[in-house]
């Protein structure tokens, strides 16, 4: 570090006023004098709980915290029959993908790291900011899918979604589609394989009777969060490039699922090759990887992972924009 960086913790005052300051610019920490976590990250387990109104798979709370309202996403311990880990990944998974969002220039949900305190254990949770308030409501696309064609049961087929995007009235298609293709270009570089309808949609204004394209939001099934360090850190070249290469979209075409950098090389899609020559020179991969290594609590087997899956997509996404721009 830096003299600059080099932070000073005099007292539990300080302390915490330094952490606060630091995470809520949302760029991690490097270690601040061997702290542990706790003595850094923001202690949840007393904020003000509220009934959970929030679907998906995951454990998760309501809680209130200094005035806002999180959705705190715990780390869950059985998500895949006959596997016993740990799970704590899908808390890293939700707080990188999404920073990875924000430093493209992206509008996305709000996400910090903390603890929360259960059964005499101390975890590592991802709290993420609530977007909505009493004017401004969540509305899936899922349930816009619906609203358009009741008689057709839309799931994740690209061309049920694009005729959705084309024939909703409520919607402005072209900044629909061009902001669709952009969260799938990120998607890809993160290796999010849970983009499902019910992940992404828009916010609807009741009073003025506005809708627009909501903050991205849950990123938790990134980056592999169902592989273990020690899994990890035995991934020889080949088996890291086949990973990165073998990532797959829920989005489906012809009922198959995408593969991310094959559906991009093929260039056959000019709302993706559009999105690309969009998004490209927006990721600043020198940036990424500097926010990687400054977090803390994510081990250094696990930052190199993420440097390196990145890198190979990042490399594939750079021929491709420099045959298509």
């Amino acid at each position: 570090m830096s003299e600059e960086e080099n932070y000073i913790i005099e007292n539990e005052t300080q302390d915490t006023k330094k952490k606060q300051e630091y995470w809520n610019t949302g760029i991690g920490l490097n270690k601040v004098d061997n702290l542990e976590p706790s003595k850094y990250l923001i202690d949840l387990t007393n904020a003000i709980e509220e009934i959970n109104y929030y679907k998906g798979s995951e454990k998760k709370k309501t809680l209130l915290y200094n005035g806002k309202k999180y959705l705190v996403k715990f780390p869950d311990p059985i998500r895949e029959k006959g596997k016993n880990i740990s799970y704590i990944n899908n808390a890293f998974s939700e707080y990188v993908g999404s920073n990875i969002f924000r430093i493209c220039g992206f509008l996305v949900q709000n996400t910090m790291l903390a603890i929360f305190k259960y059964n005499e254990k101390e975890k590592i949770v991802c709290a993420c900011e609530d977007f909505t308030d009493k004017n401004n409501v969540l509305y899936e696309f899922e349930s816009l899918a619906l609203s358009t064609n009741p008689d057709k049961k839309i799931e994740t087929e690209l061309t049920d979604i694009m005729d959705v995007i084309d024939e909703n009235k409520m919607i402005n298609s072209e900044e629909t589609k061009k902001k669709f293709w952009n969260m799938f270009i990120i998607d890809a570089l993160i290796g999010n394989t849970d983009r499902h309808n019910g992940n992404w949609g828009f916010l609807v204004n009741t009073e003025k009777k506005e809708m627009k394209f909501s903050p991205i939001y849950d990123c938790g099934s990134c980056l592999n969060p169902m592989i273990e360090d020690e899994e990890l850190s035995k991934l020889n070249d080949v088996e890291l490039k086949n990973l990165a290469i073998n990532c797959y979209s829920c989005i489906k075409e012809n009922g198959k699922k995408i593969n991310y950098m094959t559906f991009m090389k093929k260039m056959s899609n000019e709302d993706c090759n559009d999105a690309i020559r969009r998004v490209f020179e927006k990721i600043k991969i020198d940036d990424i990887y500097n926010f990687i290594d400054n977090i803390t609590e994510i081990s250094n087997t696990r930052k190199s992972f993420y440097k390196r899956i990145i890198e190979i997509r990042y490399k594939i996404l750079k021929e491709v924009y420099n045959k298509i721009r």
